[in-house]
């Protein structure tokens, strides 16, 4: 995986980054990828707004669901994500929303990538695929 297919968006508050597992997948990057244009753009406003501005002010777009995870909430689909020092937002995956509640399964996977993420920048390792 190439730096540059990592970086979502880089705007004045935030950058914002696809989260990649040690073998270079990105389930989020994959999401996005199978969706319309139309559903595609309306992530991107939502993340340029972020990136821009550094926070987004309607909770039916972007929410905290707890656990230091959060939502970027493009109608019927959701990003779920997590800050890192350094001016970073993480995108761990996305999927299509059908009910009420955060499917639960969802928060568990970007707790794991968090964690992941975590470990792997601690040993130095979590760049060394996208150089």
């Amino acid at each position: 995986m190439k730096s540059s297919d990592v970086l979502v968006y880089k705007g004045q508050a935030f950058s914002i980054e696809w989260y990649f597992d040690e073998r270079g997948h990105s389930p989020a990057r994959e999401y996005y990828e199978g969706l319309s244009d139309e559903r595609r753009i309306k992530f991107l406003k939502l993340v340029r707004i972020m990136g821009d501005i550094g926070k987004i002010f309607d909770i039916t777009k972007f929410r905290n669901e707890g656990d230091q995870i959060f939502a970027f909430k493009p109608q019927p689909d959701r990003y779920l994500c997590f800050f890192l020092t350094g001016k970073k937002i993480l995108i761990t995956n996305g999927f299509e929303k059908k009910g009420q509640k955060l499917p639960s399964g969802e928060k568990s996977r970007a707790l794991k990538a968090k964690a992941d993420f975590e470990l792997r920048i601690k040993r130095g390792t979590y760049y060394e695929k996208a150089r």
